[in-house]
C-alpha cells in the first residue's frame, strides 16, 4: 500500500489541528515537520512561558528584548528536539498508542538515522543561543539537560512522570532571571516552583487522553495514579500554582496590579476545572491548549505591574 492508501506513514497525528500550515509543506519536509511538532506549537509555549515571565519578573521587558528573541528560538528549537529524542525512545510504545501511532518514528515515515541527525541540529541551534547568554546562565541551562535526558523514562518507573516533566519544562523560570542578572533569588525559585505545580495540573489532563492505552501497555501516569479523584489533585495543583505565583511578586515586590491581573489568570484555571471532562479525550485536548492563554495572562501581569512602577 501507498501512503495516500493509509499506510500510516506521513499521515496526520490524531491530536493535530486539521488545516494546520505543516498539511500545506511541501510533502517530503512533513515527517520532519510534525516529528519536530511543529504542526503542534502549543508545548514550545508552555516551555516558552517561564522564560519570558522569568526575564520579566528580572525587570522591566522592553530592557531586555532580545532576551525575548533568543528565548523564543531556543524554546521552538529545544521543545523541537526534546520531541523528537522523546519518539527515538518511544518509538515501540507509540505503535501501541491509538493518538501516537501516526507519529513519523512509530509510522515508519522516517527513520531512527534521520530523527538522530535532525535532533542534533535542533540541539545546535539551542546551544547556539545559550551560549550568548552570561556564564551563570550557561551552566544553569546546561545543567537541566539531565531532566531531559530521564524524562521519556520516567513513565517506566515512576506514576509521577508528569512531575519530571515539570521540573524540566519551568527550568526557564529560573534561567530567565539568571541571564538578566547572572544571579538566582527566592522569586525566581517561586516562580519556578508554581510552574511546577501548573504544569502537573495540565499535563495530568492531557495524560487522560491515553489513560486506556497507557494502561494496556504498561506505562504510568498521574492520569492513572489520580483516576476518578483526579478534579482534587487538579483543584491543589492550580491553588498552589497561583499561591506560589502571587509569593514570586511578593518576592520581586512586584506593584500590587500584578494580583488583581494574577486574580484572572486564577479565574482561568477554575474555567478549566469546570470544563474539564477527564472520560473525553477531545475535551481534554481543548483544555490542556488552553494553558496558553494562561501563560500569557501571567506574562501580562508581570509586564504590567512593570510598567506601572516604572511610570510611578
Amino acid at each position: 500500500m501507498t501512503d495516500a492508501e493509509g499506510n500510516g506513514k506521513g499521515e496526520r497525528p490524531a491530536d493535530a489541528v486539521v488545516g494546520n500550515w505543516v498539511d500545506h509543506a511541501p510533502a517530503w519536509s512533513q515527517p520532519y515537520l510534525r516529528l519536530a511538532r511543529f504542526d503542534r506549537p502549543i508545548g514550545a509555549w508552555l516551555l516558552l512561558w517561564p522564560c519570558w515571565w522569568s526575564v520579566t519578573l528580572a525587570g522591566p521587558g522592553w530592557r531586555h528584548l532580545p532576551l525575548y528573541l533568543l528565548f523564543f528560538i531556543g524554546a521552538f528549537a529545544m521543545r523541537a528536539a526534546g520531541c523528537v529524542y522523546n519518539d527515538i525512545v518511544d518509538r515501540d510504545i507509540d505503535a501501541q498508542v491509538e493518538r501516537t501511532r501516526q507519529r513519523p518514528l512509530a509510522s515508519g515515515a522516517l527513520s531512527l538515522t534521520q530523527a538522530i541527525l535532525m535532533m542534533a541540529g535542533l540541539m545546535l541551534i539551542g546551544l547556539m543561543v545559550l551560549l550568548l547568554m552570561n556564564p551563570f546562565a550557561i551552566a544553569l541551562g546546561a545543567s537541566s539537560l539531565a531532566l531531559v535526558v530521564i524524562y521519556p523514562f520516567a513513565k517506566r518507573f515512576t506514576d509521577w512522570p508528569q512531575l519530571i516533566l515539570g521540573l524540566a519544562f519551568n527550568w526557564g523560570a529560573l534561567l530567565g532571571w539568571a541571564a538578566v542578572k547572572g544571579n538566582l533569588g527566592l522569586a525566581p525559585v517561586a516562580l519556578y516552583i508554581g510552574g511546577i505545580f501548573w504544569t502537573l495540573g495540565y499535563d495530568t489532563i492531557y495524560a487522560h487522553q491515553d489513560k486506556e492505552d497507557d494502561a494496556v501497555v504498561g506505562v504510568r501516569s498521574t492520569a492513572l495514579l489520580f483516576a476518578e479523584h483526579t478534579r482534587l489533585w487538579l483543584i491543589l495543583f492550580y491553588t498552589l500554582t497561583i499561591l506560589f505565583f502571587a509569593l514570586s511578586g511578593w518576592l520581586a515586590n512586584l506593584h500590587q496590579i500584578y494580583y488583581y491581573l494574577l486574580a484572572m489568570a486564577a479565574l482561568h484555571l477554575v474555567v478549566q476545572l469546570i470544563w474539564v471532562n477527564i472520560d473525553n479525550p477531545e475535551t481534554c485536548l481543548k483544555v490542556f491548549r488552553f494553558n496558553h492563554l494562561f501563560g500569557g495572562i501571567v506574562f501580562a501581569a508581570l509586564a504590567l505591574a512593570q510598567l506601572v512602577a516604572w511610570v510611578g
